[in-house]
């Protein structure tokens, strides 16, 4: 059964294998998911990743992959060996369905990264995409679905659409999240956890307002509270 602490996912954004030791130490009996992505893994974080998978902790391993299809497969393949939860990739079809043939029997959720949070209608007509954010985020999550992804990563202004596009069991992962009165950083579509957990999310990603905290216990705790008010929804 998936529990609030299993929802809570811990962004481990730190420059150093110690930094993010600090953090799971701080974390210890509370929180037991956390995700590393590049800051992290080019800093040793894939072999911290193993030894979090091989001490029982849940890991995001959040690489957002894409490259031709071979290449894609035989990086998931390896992947699946080290024994981390949750995998991203872009959300492009070619990219999902070489993944998903990879990870198929294992116990490795694959999610495709629909629009990043830190981008608006702005940034994505600047790079060249028509569709706002709403659209080209409902599209891949059709996309994802289709390949056979366990999962979508999008923001929680969206989560309500997409869990009517993926149905109740894939995945709809959030970063982005702030508790209220909480600084939203680099971040642009942003919503509280409870909101984010009404609207349809199966798993929050938070960082700044944890690992930035003096006292990162207590602001995880405040996150899980708010959380469980949500419970069963």
């Amino acid at each position: 059964m998936t529990t609030i602490d299993t929802r809570l996912i811990v962004g481990l954004d730190m420059p150093t294998i110690a930094d993010a030791e600090r953090i799971v130490r701080d974390l210890d009996g509370i929180v037991g998911f956390y995700k590393i992505g590049y800051q992290l893994v080019f800093a040793g974080g894939l072999e911290f990743a193993r030894d979090l998978a091989a001490e029982g902790k849940q890991v995001f391993l959040d690489m957002k992959l894409l490259d031709i299809d071979h290449t894609v497969e035989k990086g998931v393949e390896n992947i699946v060996r080290m024994g981390v939860t949750m995998l991203t990739l872009h959300a492009y079809p070619k990219a999902m369905r070489a993944a998903a043939a990879a990870a198929r029997g294992s116990e490795l959720t694959l999610l495709g990264v629909t629009v990043l949070t830190s981008m608006d209608a702005a940034d994505l007509a600047e790079a060249g995409y028509r569709e706002d954010p709403e659209t080209l985020v409902a599209r891949r999550a059709e996309q994802a679905r289709d390949a056979g992804m366990g999962g979508i990563v999008c923001s929680a202004a969206e989560a309500a659409r997409v869990r009517s596009i993926v149905g109740p069991s894939m995945a709809v992962v959030t970063p982005g999240i702030r508790p209220a009165g909480a600084d939203h950083g680099d971040q642009k579509r942003v919503v509280t956890p409870a909101d984010a957990l009404r609207a349809g999310a199966s798993h929050l990603v938070v960082a700044r307002p944890i690992i930035a905290a003096s006292d990162r216990r207590a602001a995880a705790s405040v996150i899980l509270d708010e959380m469980k008010t949500i419970q069963g929804r």
